[in-house]
């Protein structure tokens, strides 16, 4: 599968974006799909993660209830709305894709396949 993210973009502390990634195939609900990301300096973090048929997922502490996932099978691509955004979550987000669609445990999954990232910068 490949991966295409679009979405990022410069917002002021407080705004909104959403994520989108556009994913090639024809068995793209066979695929779990997540969004990490990657601030200069850190380590890349998971943010959110959705399974095949998008009735589990998975959010990080950190953006619980200012965050959604979601999908569209028929379009091949997954969301990420991303609201009350922080100077902090300044980084390069990415979304991935993993071939164990069926599991519901979707935040701990290997994922194998990457897009190229898009950069979120949050101004304060």
């Amino acid at each position: 599968v490949q991966l295409q993210a679009s979405g990022g973009g410069l917002v002021q502390a407080g705004g909104s974006l959403r994520l989108s990634c556009a994913a090639s195939g024809r068995t793209f609900s066979s695929y779990a799909m997540a969004w990490f990301r990657q601030a200069p300096g850190k380590e890349r973090a998971i943010v959110a993660a959705i399974n095949g048929n998008g009735r589990s997922t998975y959010y990080a502490d950190f953006v619980k209830g200012r965050f959604t996932i979601s999908r569209d099978n028929a379009k091949n691509t997954v969301y990420l709305q991303m609201n009350s955004l922080k100077p902090e979550e300044t980084a390069v987000y990415y979304c991935a894709a993993s071939v164990w669609g069926d599991y519901d445990d979707v935040g701990r999954l290997e994922y194998d396949y990457w897009g190229q990232g898009t950069q979120v910068t949050v101004s304060s």
